[in-house]
């Protein structure tokens, strides 16, 4: 099972949040996941990112890959 660590998008139209959520990479991009980590609001100013550290070094550490988006929203907040 190929895990990926990325965002869900949320919200309503023109005005989107997006949950950073632990996946298998088979489920569609808004669809099925295994464990919500943490969030990301790019509207507020500046952006709000809300991240379970310790959760997001678990999956790294057990093989998932955090896509290029939240690979550098984790690395703003030092969990990488």
């Amino acid at each position: 099972m190929a895990v990926k660590i990325r965002l869900r998008r949320m919200g309503k139209k023109k005005a989107p949040f997006y949950r950073i959520v632990v996946a298998d990479s088979r489920y569609p991009a808004n669809g099925r996941f295994i464990e919500e980590i943490g969030y990301y609001n790019p509207l507020e100013k500046p952006a709000v990112v809300k991240v379970d550290v310790e959760k997001a070094k678990k999956w790294i550490a057990n093989g998932a890959q955090p896509t290029e988006t939240v690979k550098a929203l984790l690395k703003q907040n030092n969990a990488l």
